[in-house]
C-alpha cells in the first residue's frame, strides 16, 4: 500500500514537472563578455510600455540562459542594469520565437556587438535594417545639407533638397512595403508594417494585412495589423 501511495504522488509531480516545462516554448541563452556583476531584464511592449517577463542576475559568470513562454514570435528586449553607469547603450532588441536562441555580445559595446542566432524572425529583420539603414543615413546625409544651405540663404538648393527627402521617404516606403509582402509567411511582416510605415496610405497596409498566410494572420502582430487596418477604414 505504502510503495502505490509514494508511486501515485511520484507520478503526479513527474506530471506536474512536466507541464511546467510545457509552458516555456524558447530556451534563450547568452554571453555578455567581460559583464561580472549585473542584472539582466527580458522586456516585452505591453500598452507601449515595456514590462519585464523575465529576470537574470549575473554575478560572476557572464554566461546566463533563461525558459520563456511564447505564444507567438514577438520584439523582445535584453536590458542591462549595470548598477554603475547610467548608459544608454543598454537594451538589445531582438525577434524572439519559439526554439533554441542565443545572444553573445560584450558590456563594452553591448548592442552594435550584439550576435544574435536561432530565430528566422531575427535574421529576416536583420536583413531589413541593412537597407532601411540607408535610407536612413541618406536622410540624415539631406538634414545637414538643408541646415547649410539655410544658413546661407540658398532657398533653390534647399527646395532641391527638400524634393530629394520626400522621395527618399517614399522609397523608403515602398521598400519596407515590398519586404512586409515578400515575407508574408514571417511574423516580421506585420511588425514592419505597425512600426515602421503604420501612417502610409491605407492600401498598402491592406495589402500588407490580407498577404500574410494563415500561422502569421493569427500572431500577434497579425492580429494586431488587422484590428489596425479594420480601425483605419472605419475613420475614413
Amino acid at each position: 500500500m505504502k510503495k502505490s501511495i509514494v508511486l501515485f504522488f511520484t507520478l503526479v509531480l513527474l506530471a506536474s514537472c512536466s507541464k511546467e516545462v510545457s509552458k516555456t516554448n524558447l530556451h534563450l541563452t547568452g554571453n555578455i563578455k567581460g559583464l561580472k556583476n549585473g542584472t539582466l531584464y527580458i522586456q516585452r511592449v505591453v500598452d507601449t510600455s515595456l514590462v519585464a517577463i523575465d529576470t537574470i542576475s549575473i554575478d560572476g559568470d557572464s554566461k546566463f540562459e533563461t525558459n520563456i513562454d511564447m505564444k507567438s514570435a514577438e520584439m523582445l528586449y535584453l536590458f542591462l542594469d549595470r548598477g554603475v553607469t547610467n548608459s544608454m547603450d543598454n537594451n538589445i532588441l531582438f525577434f524572439a520565437e519559439p526554439g533554441i536562441m542565443n545572444i553573445e555580445t560584450n558590456l563594452d559595446s553591448y548592442i552594435s556587438s550584439a550576435k544574435i542566432s536561432g530565430s528566422k524572425n531575427q535574421e529576416k529583420y536583420e536583413e531589413y535594417q541593412k537597407i532601411n539603414s540607408r535610407f536612413r543615413d541618406e536622410n540624415l546625409d539631406m538634414i545637414e545639407q538643408k541646415f547649410l544651405a539655410m544658413k546661407k540663404g540658398n532657398t533653390k538648393g534647399l527646395d532641391s533638397l527638400n524634393t530629394k527627402q520626400d522621395n527618399n521617404t517614399k522609397r523608403k516606403y515602398l521598400f519596407a512595403t515590398n519586404f512586409a509582402i515578400n515575407n508574408k509567411d514571417y511574423e516580421v511582416s506585420p511588425y514592419i508594417a505597425l512600426s515602421d510605415i503604420y501612417d502610409i496610405n491605407i492600401k498598402y497596409l491592406d495589402t500588407i494585412q490580407k498577404s500574410m498566410s494563415p500561422k502569421v494572420a493569427q500572431s500577434l502582430y497579425g492580429k494586431k495589423l488587422t484590428e489596425y487596418v479594420v480601425k483605419i477604414k472605419k475613420q475614413q
